[in-house]
């Protein structure tokens, strides 16, 4: 928790730590991007999960995530419960004569599951894809909604 909130606020300790992670990169960047246990090639890097964004108001929740390059229909969007599931593949372009000097984009697919603060309604999510940005919004379900109970005076 306490390494998040130095990180999001650029504290030198998460400077030093994202120049530790370039350093060992630019060492050991084809080693561990090879990875031939999980069939990649030399210099491909598997793709993780996009970076996502998710707040409410009252009546919604809405998520973002980070899909740069992808179409609508390479993104797959699930929802049950309070799990939200999204799904997607980059495919690799590979031309022939090509020699790549450095490839730090991802390709092949993600998935993953965020889980929400509360139910939403299935039935009613929208999704739009957007220069890059996948907006998700998610009604809450109606027993998660907050509801207004009128108070009424007892006569005696």
């Amino acid at each position: 928790m306490a390494n998040r909130w130095l990180v999001s606020r650029g504290y030198p300790v998460s400077r030093l730590r994202k120049e530790v992670d370039r350093a060992f990169g630019e060492v050991f960047g084809d080693f561990f991007g090879e990875r031939p246990w999980l069939g990649g090639r030399l210099g491909l890097r598997e793709w993780s999960f996009p970076a996502v964004n998710v707040w409410e108001d009252e009546e919604k929740l809405q998520a973002e995530a980070e899909v740069p390059g992808l179409k609508m229909d390479a993104v797959e969007i699930l929802v049950k419960g309070n799990e939200l599931t999204i799904k997607g593949e980059r495919e690799d372009v590979e031309q022939e004569g090509m020699t790549y000097h450095r490839r730090e984009r991802g390709t092949g697919s993600f998935c993953g599951v965020v889980r929400l603060p509360v139910d939403v309604d299935a039935d009613n999510v929208e999704a739009r894809l957007e220069n890059g940005v996948l907006t998700i919004i998610l009604p809450k379900a109606s027993s998660a909604r907050p509801r207004k109970i009128e108070v009424r005076a007892r006569n005696s």
